[in-house]
């Protein structure tokens, strides 16, 4: 259910189920993380995550496959690490993210959005999240990611209440970062003013906004004045300039 294909170094990666409206099964939540392999040893300076469903990013993880949970205590431990697997390998990509939500995101699939570096909410994008109304839990670090993008105090309503969260709300509150009437259309413009930049700086970028406290971030800083990727930019810049 999930591909991707790589064109003008944006790497644009799939969601299509729409027949299950893009619940993610424990082969996607595989398959996600495969994708998110190749992606990461690509030329790709930007990934671009969206759904091919009209009205639908995704219904989250897949119920169908929840009976079977209920008996199978190791099979739940499974189920969790796979689905982890996959949305920290969103997470984990060396490049920026961006998620395009147009339509309904719901359940796993907000913390699927979470775990991308900017989430872009078309008009008609719902999110919530829903594991009390399923009598579930949500796991410790989607939580975290949660509380992270809309705080504490929100974050506990979307979490106990599980009440759908309109665009413009998810904007206002930091769960998504842009708002446009089509998400993708906005969300593919913004990718392609990232790929123009300089593809190493770019993943240096991101490696200090995964983690900005890491030991190694400033010697990465120092390390890019002396790169020939700085030095050819900076030579074109100081061209442009005597123009």
């Amino acid at each position: 259910m999930f591909s991707w294909t790589l064109a003008d170094q944006i790497a644009r990666l799939r969601i299509a189920r729409a027949g299950a409206r893009n619940a993610i099964s424990m082969t996607g939540w595989a398959d996600l993380r495969q994708c998110c392999a190749q992606i990461a040893d690509s030329d790709a300076r930007v990934v671009l995550l969206y759904s091919s469903a009209e009205g639908i990013f995704s219904a989250g993880a897949d119920i169908g496959e929840f009976d079977a949970l209920r008996s199978n205590a190791g099979q739940c431990r499974v189920f969790r690490e796979t689905m982890a697997a996959g949305i920290e390998a969103v997470a984990a990509l060396p490049m920026p993210v961006i998620a395009a939500v147009d339509g309904g995101c719901y359940g796993a699939a907000v913390a699927l959005v979470l775990a991308c570096d900017i989430r872009v909410a078309g008009e008609g994008a719902v999110f919530a999240t829903t594991p009390a109304k399923l009598g579930l839990s949500y796991p410790g670090s989607d939580v975290a990611r949660l509380k992270a993008a809309v705080g504490p105090g929100f974050a506990a309503q979307m979490l106990f209440a599980g009440a759908p969260v309109d665009a413009e709300t998810a904007v206002r509150r930091g769960l998504a970062d842009l708002y446009s009437v089509e998400a993708e259309s906005a969300a593919v413009a913004l990718a392609g003013t990232i790929a123009a930049n300089a593809p190493e700086a770019l993943r240096a970028l991101k490696g200090v906004w995964r983690d900005p406290g890491a030991s190694h971030t400033d010697a990465a800083f120092d390390a890019r004045f002396a790169s020939a990727e700085f030095g050819e930019r900076l030579a074109a810049f100081h061209a442009r300039k005597r123009r």
